[in-house]
């Protein structure tokens, strides 16, 4: 399965110089947790709901005037589309993970998965694998 079937696409990108109001902004219309940090065409961070409440609230950093760049997480990890939704599941619980960005080649990005399109995911395959195994039953 192509991960980018599940992942919120086009993924919500703002610039590195983007004060952390925007990106919030710019996240909230398509309610997204996690937006791409783009700069000349290539992902270089991604900004998360949790970079706001670890790194900005903490420190009562104005949002009008902090740059995302200050506050991204970075380096950046992503997924290629076609890695198997089992590893992408086992990546984001060994890192601690709720958002990965979906990229071909490490720099542009095709989508933005999340937590919960996983976990939507992984319900769906269990729930389709258990009607094949009671009609294998004869249930």
């Amino acid at each position: 399965m192509n991960l980018l079937t599940v992942a919120h696409r086009p993924a919500v990108e703002v610039a590195p110089d983007s004060s952390v109001m925007e990106a919030v902004e710019a996240s909230l219309p398509a309610r997204v947790g996690a937006v791409a940090v783009v700069e000349q065409g290539r992902i270089i961070g991604i900004f998360t709901e949790r970079d706001v409440m670890t790194k900005v609230l903490p420190k009562r950093l104005d949002p009008d005037k902090t740059q995302v760049r200050e506050v991204m997480t970075s380096p950046v990890i992503t997924v290629p589309p076609t890695l198997h939704i089992d590893d992408v599941w086992n990546l984001m619980l060994e890192k601690h993970i709720r958002h990965l960005p979906i990229s071909e080649d490490g720099r542009t990005v095709l989508g933005m998965l999340s937590i919960r399109n996983v976990l939507e995911l992984l319900v769906q395959t269990l729930k389709e694998n258990l009607k094949y195994m009671e009609s294998y039953m004869g249930r």
